[in-house]
């Protein structure tokens, strides 16, 4: 085993803040700038100083022995790639801005890969031919290019980020779920050896097209994705991919004939409702409400192509469109609002007062109308009536208006019944939270494979499409969400597995005598195998030291200073806080102890 180089805060190339960057919005942000591990190049670019890359390469470390254990081989492709393939899968255009394009000086046109499924796919297609050589994992750990439009958290959401990104290649669908369940597998193993808090969550696949998807999300308030899970059974999934448990359809036959009324200066729900109460009180005698009402939206999707197409969303008017939900839902076209002008272009729209009856192919504006799952056949609604000042009441589904079609955007709340509960006839509830995505895998079937033409000979000698599957786990990411996971009051404190350094041996006072022994100190746990970042920075007071160390987080910190003249050093866990003074002769033993657990 070589003798790790200790690392001296001397020479090392660091300088800690005592102020918070400007720009940093979370934790991690704040944390990994002002500790000397990460610098801001460019919105959304970080450049990694020397504690930041350890880490870093020590997460891509954990990542590669788990991916080699399941038999997966490491490639490496160009991150500059041409654009055919990607023409071939239709995702040079289905990407639209968030596609980093560039042309050589021949004018020809390349990219700056965001993701390279086209690329493995051609170089399987390349070597291989027949079953006999499936199945077959491949992977690399590659920097990826997504022109965000609004790059933010630091490490986060960034515009050049560190992708591990696997794909497996099996001759039929059990192939692919061995396959898939071996990559699930490594994937716990990853994120348990990088100390994550985590859950495993059911997912969309979004562009990446392919069936069975699941998340990996690190808990984290900070965290840009919403998720649910049951309070009763396993279930839990993002938001973008819950789906509505669908009430039975309901019996319409003595429902009254469906009547507009004046229901003057009532363009929201609420002013709607309070109108409906004091104007037309319900029969039955319970009180309107905004779930009786059926809310009509309005939303515009630009299509990758520049096409621009209105949508129509009807859902009961106790919820509101959840934007990530809509997002993934109409993937890859992009949600805009609807705005004044457009209605100008559509006058037969009522603004506030729209209902069904000029939505929908049928209907005289024919623009697309997908109702919300609940919406059910029999369901009786409030809703407009197409004309300002007037809805329509006793509007029953499936008589009086239909669709074309079901979307599931609507918000999804706590309290909200379980799909699989409801399946089987539990009374499981939802209950939310949020996360840092780390990892996802996906199913991804034979799209790729049928684009560009991945195909071998079966044991028949018939020529049968490949069968693929995708798996992805950020490292830069993961570093952000490590140490949004683990950071306290005082600074960062990461897990033995990806600190920067095994310990931390800070001298503090004036006596060279106290300089001399942590030097020697870090040279007898350099020859035990542990690495040691060794603060020996001189003139620099202990207070500042001690912040420092905190601040930098590794999780052992040995402190050579007053107690030296006793003979003793202190022995401190970064994370409990723990303090225990050793002798100094025993020093060495007991620390290479701690670290190796």
């Amino acid at each position: 085993m070589a003798t790790p180089r200790i690392l001296r805060m001397s020479s090392l190339f660091l300088r800690t803040l005592r102020d918070d960057p400007a720009d940093a919005e979370v934790p991690s942000h704040r944390l990994l700038v002002r500790a000397g591990y990460i610098r801001r190049a460019a919105p959304g670019i970080y450049s990694y100083l020397p504690l930041g890359y350890r880490v870093l390469r020590k997460v891509e470390n954990v990542i590669r022995e788990e991916m080699d254990a399941i038999g997966a081989q490491e490639v490496h492709f160009p991150a500059l790639l041409p654009r055919e393939p990607y023409d071939a899968t239709n995702r040079w255009t289905e990407y639209g801005e968030n596609l980093f394009r560039v042309k050589d000086r021949k004018g020809g046109d390349y990219l700056l890969g965001p993701t390279h499924e086209e690329m493995f796919t051609l170089l399987v297609k390349d070597l291989y031919s027949s079953y006999k050589d499936l199945p077959l994992s491949l992977y690399q750990i590659q920097t990826k290019y997504r022109d965000e439009a609004r790059p933010r958290a630091g490490l986060l959401r960034g515009r050049e980020f560190v992708m591990k990104d696997s794909y497996s290649f099996d001759i039929d669908q059990a192939g692919l779920q061995a396959s898939y369940d071996a990559h699930r597998a490594a994937y716990i193993r990853i994120f348990d050896r990088l100390g994550l808090s985590y859950v495993i969550v059911r997912a969309m696949s979004g562009a990446m097209g392919g069936s069975a998807s699941e998340e990996f999300l690190a808990s984290a308030d900070v965290g840009e994705d919403t998720y649910v899970r049951c309070t009763t059974c396993d279930y839990a999934a993002n938001v973008e991919a819950v789906r509505v448990p669908v009430p039975a359809p309901v019996p319409y036959d003595d429902a009254p004939a469906a009547h507009a009324e004046d229901t003057p200066d009532t363009p929201t729900i609420d002013t709607l409702v309070d109108f409906l109460n004091a104007k037309h009180p319900r029969d039955e005698g319970r009180a309107w409400t905004a779930a009786d009402t059926l809310k009509n939206v309005i939303v515009m999707l630009v299509h990758p192509d520049g096409r621009r197409e209105p949508l129509a969303i009807g859902l009961p008017g106790d919820r509101d469109v959840d934007e990530q939900r809509l997002g993934a839902q109409v993937e890859p076209a992009e949600v805009e609002a609807f705005t004044d002008k457009d209605f100008e272009k559509h006058p037969e729209l009522a603004k506030g007062y729209l209902g069904p009856g000029v939505l929908g192919e049928d209907g005289a504006s024919k623009i697309r109308f997908l109702l919300d799952p609940r919406v059910v056949e029999g369901t009786r609604w409030v809703t407009g009536a197409d004309e300002p000042g007037r809805h329509v009441l006793d509007l029953v589904a499936g008589r009086d208006f239909g669709s074309d079609g079901t979307i599931e955007a609507a918000e999804v709340r706590p309290g909200d019944t379980c799909p699989e509960c409801s399946a089987d006839g539990r009374d499981g509830t939802l209950v939310a939270a949020r996360g840092i995505e780390i990892g996802h895998i996906f199913q991804l079937g034979k799209k790729y494979a049928e684009a560009l033409d991945l195909k071998v000979l079966d044991e028949n000698g018939k020529l049968v499409t490949v069968t693929m599957g995708s798996y992805g786990v950020g490292p830069s990411r993961a570093v952000a969400a490590i140490a949004e996971n683990t950071y306290d009051e005082l600074g960062l404190a990461w897990p033995r597995e990806v600190s920067p350094v095994d310990v931390h041996v800070v001298a503090t006072g004036k006596d060279s005598a106290v300089f001399d022994a942590a030097a020697a100190l870090a040279d007898e746990l350099s020859a035990l195998g542990v690495e040691v970042l060794l603060d020996d920075r001189p003139k620099v007071s202990p207070g500042v030291k001690f912040k420092d160390a905190e601040l930098i987080g590794v999780p052992t910190i040995v402190v050579v200073g007053k107690g030296l003249a006793e003979g003793v050093v202190e022995i401190k866990d970064r994370v409990s806080g723990v303090r225990e003074e050793v002798p100094v002769a025993e020093a060495a033993e007991r620390v290479a102890g701690v670290v190796r657990g």
